[in-house]
């Protein structure tokens, strides 16, 4: 048999992410590669008690079919959750439970983008956004980031020069791979240009919650006044990943199509899992879990550039985001930070990490990587990041 692709199929490649799943299932090997939160902070005990409540509870209602737009009360519960984080408009009606945020980035390429349209990014991206993105074929313009996020100053030079351009494509806070957090400035003129040329905005919030100093920044759909932002949310990262559950919220246009295409996707979000999650916010506190979130990252995030500064070399540098779960390595111009990993850091050290190249749509960058420091333990950021910076100083 030959099967005959469709086209869309040859910007749908192997990525890292696979490789790098695998390797965290390796216990010889300390990673520092996937974007885990720790496990052995998930609220096992409060999730079997409600997975057990429902899963009991006469009718059957959690394992039957659910509206495709999910749970009633879910729904409002996660318009909550946007109105506490100042988007005080937002009820139920304004929110599309998804199959984790990743389902929202497929929808919003599939949505907006044909083949050759531009989508603007920042420089570099989260590598899930480009994997979701390739099927609609598209091309990119990217803007390089700074200590206060995407520079705004070159997307409205960028724009000018793209009349292609269908969408702008960020990651506000605590950006993956960098860890930066665009600042409230540019938030504005972000908006503003947007207006301007009439781009949709994707505002993905991952790690928005996970704030481990200063104060919390509006959401880019909390500025939004004319309804061109899509802000997608997840609990991935503040309850566990695998209830698969995340969010949109969007104008009640774009959030229609897009609850078509999750029709014809999947149907619904696990009637089950929306079901716990829903329960979970009624009986426990989300809070103050996040906030055992915030105290216990900070701690590794401290512990990981303690140790970066005393075992690598003076001239790598690792960015100290206000929150999230990464951090992001710069090292000197020449440096391989793949042929590194594959030649030295696996076999020799026995660490892994995600090399930066792969975060760059355009042109990559060799010399970056990106660090995870949610996941690990303090005992391991300690003995993974000496070994490593063993085998850097020998190699350099």
């Amino acid at each position: 048999m030959t099967p005959r692709y469709a086209q869309r199929m040859a910007q749908v490649q192997p990525s890292a992410i696979g490789e790098l799943l695998a390797l965290g299932a390796d216990p010889s090997i300390t990673s520092f590669g996937g974007g885990y939160p720790d496990a052995t902070l998930f609220p096992a005990g409060a999730l079997d008690a409600v997975f057990h409540e429902i899963i009991t509870a006469p009718g059957g209602a959690a394992m039957q079919y659910a509206p495709s737009n999910g749970l009633a009360r879910l729904r409002d519960q996660v318009a909550g959750l946007m109105q506490a984080d100042g988007l005080a408009a937002c009820t139920g009606d304004d929110v599309l439970i998804l199959q984790g945020s990743q389902q929202g980035l497929d929808f919003v390429a599939r949505m907006l983008v044909d083949p050759g349209d531009v989508i603007v990014t920042e420089d570099p991206t989260f590598l899930g956004a480009l994997i979701a993105f390739a099927p609609s074929q598209p091309d990119y313009a990217v803007v390089p980031v700074d200590a206060d996020g995407m520079q705004t100053d070159q997307l409205e030079t960028l724009l000018a020069a793209q009349p292609r351009a269908k969408m702008i494509y960020t990651i506000p806070d605590f950006q993956n791979p960098t860890g930066v957090t665009l600042s409230l400035e540019r938030r504005k003129a972000l908006i503003a240009l947007a207006n301007r040329y009439d781009l949709i905005v994707v505002e993905d919030t991952p790690y928005r919650h996970i704030r481990f100093a200063g104060l919390n920044l509006p959401t880019l759909k909390s500025l939004d006044t004319e309804g061109r932002v899509i802000h997608l949310g997840s609990f991935s990262k503040i309850l566990v990943p695998g209830l698969r559950i995340g969010w949109a919220v969007a104008n009640p246009d774009l959030l229609a199509r897009m609850g078509q295409l999750k029709v014809a996707a999947d149907t619904q979000t696990s009637t089950l899992n929306m079901a716990a999650a829903s329960l979970f916010l009624d009986r426990y506190d989300l809070t103050a879990h996040i906030a055992t979130l915030r105290a216990a990252y900070a701690t590794k995030k401290e512990a990981m550039l303690d140790a970066i500064r005393r075992h690598f070399p003076q001239e790598i540098h690792a960015t100290d985001p206000a929150g999230g779960l990464f951090t992001w390595l710069t090292f000197p111009q020449g440096f391989d930070t793949t042929e590194f990993m594959r030649n030295v850091a696996l076999p020799m050290a026995k660490v892994a990490y995600v090399p930066g190249a792969t975060f760059f749509p355009l042109t990559p960058r060799a010399n970056h990587a990106r660090l995870n420091f949610s996941a690990p333990s303090l005992a391991a950021i300690e003995t993974g990041i000496a070994a490593l910076g063993r085998a850097l100083k020998t190699h350099l």
